[in-house]
């Protein structure tokens, strides 16, 4: 999963960055601080693996990944060459989802492009940029798709149809993520124009201390929350510059910190809850002597297609899956238990996969 990190510039993208990746990308008080996309990859915290390493002592430890991109902050008319313009644009369509960091605080001392703190001024900013950058992608597949349609192919005519549609609702300063299609079809159509405006999107809504402290009863984040909700997007309360201190901290210092904040995890572990509840990803487990590892499905993935992360050859060979959910192994305390007790279970092609699912695929090729 990569997720790109956007925003104006100074709203804290890159404190939120350093804080979550820890990779120290530049952070600075002017615009276009960052220039290059910093990349940072962070491990997925998952206690059901820590358990099964304990239980396994294997060789070999992996955790399920995510990549982050900072971005360089966009500015008004960066579809248009503004800022730094449309190289940005196309460092967000190589991104499985965008993180918008909005700010959400007042502070004289850190410059604001716009002037003041106004977050839904800066969320539509950037959307019309995401907009009128998709116009244009949408504009040219559509005279490719009339162009062939004059054969006067059915199919091809639908599309035509389709992409007029969501020309002139993209026109209307709408995102592609609010358009309507008429059939599932229309909607995979539509997925390979690879649109900005289409990306699923997380609000990072970041406070200062006081801010965070109260955050239910802060303006600005229930301006975000609002908007967020309207649009089936996330949103996720969070101070980058607290979260970049916690991560200067020692394990057991962190945990305190948390707790004296009120919080019981840290803006990394929420962020990553978000973003897989976002874009509908679960996690089974493999287990053994030789490696423990977290693998990342779609929800709804059935057995056969999981396998396939593992190896083309166990999906090609699938034959069955022997799966015991991972609560039940927990509380067995050993996969032997768990099969005493008849809750190791032998899943067919048909099978979905569920969240937390300890797999053994058998396959024949």
């Amino acid at each position: 999963m990569k997720l790109g990190i956007v925003g104006l510039p100074n709203v804290g993208k890159s404190t939120l960055f350093n804080a979550i990746t820890n990779a120290g990308a530049q952070a600075a008080n002017y615009p276009f601080c960052t220039i290059e996309p910093n990349v940072g990859t962070v491990t997925v915290p998952d206690k059901r693996l820590d358990f099964l390493a304990a239980m396994y002592s294997p060789k070999k430890y992996t955790p399920a990944v995510i990549e982050f991109v900072d971005i360089a902050g966009l500015v008004r008319g960066a579809s248009k060459g503004e800022g730094l313009g449309n190289k940005f644009l196309e460092n967000i369509r190589r991104t499985d989802a965008i993180v918008h960091v909005v700010r959400c605080f007042d502070d004289e001392n850190v410059i604001h492009v716009e002037g003041k703190t106004d977050p839904i001024r800066d969320i539509d900013i950037i959307d019309l940029e995401l907009i009128m950058a998709d116009l244009e992608l949408v504009g040219r597949r559509l005279d490719k798709s009339q162009r062939a349609a004059r054969g006067g192919d059915k199919k091809l005519r639908h599309e035509v149809e389709v992409f007029e549609a969501l020309q002139k609702h993209l026109d209307a300063g709408k995102s592609a993520r609010s358009f309507e299609p008429e059939s599932e079809d229309d909607a995979e159509l539509i997925a390979t124009s690879d649109l900005l405006s289409l990306k699923p999107v997380i609000y990072a809504a970041n406070m200062d201390d006081e801010g965070i402290a109260d955050f239910e009863n802060n303006a600005y984040f229930k301006a975000v929350k609002e908007r967020a909700d309207a649009e089936g997007a996330q949103v996720l309360p969070i101070c980058a510059k607290t979260e970049q201190e916690l991560t200067e901290l020692p394990d057991d210092e962190r945990a305190m910190f948390l707790e004296e904040l009120g919080l019981s995890e840290s803006g990394l572990d929420r962020l990553i809850k978000c973003s897989y509840e976002l874009l509908g990803l679960i996690s089974f487990l493999t287990a053994g002597a030789d490696e423990c590892r977290a693998w990342t499905i779609t929800r709804g993935t059935k057995a056969p297609q999981a396998a396939g992360k593992i190896h083309s050859d166990f999906e090609r060979g699938f034959i069955r899956a022997e799966i015991v959910a991972f609560s039940d192994l927990e509380a067995c305390g050993s996969m032997s238990a768990a099969k005493e007790k008849g809750l190791v279970r032998s899943e067919g092609k048909d099978y979905v996969m569920q969240d937390g699912d300890v797999t053994l695929f058998r396959f024949n090729v």
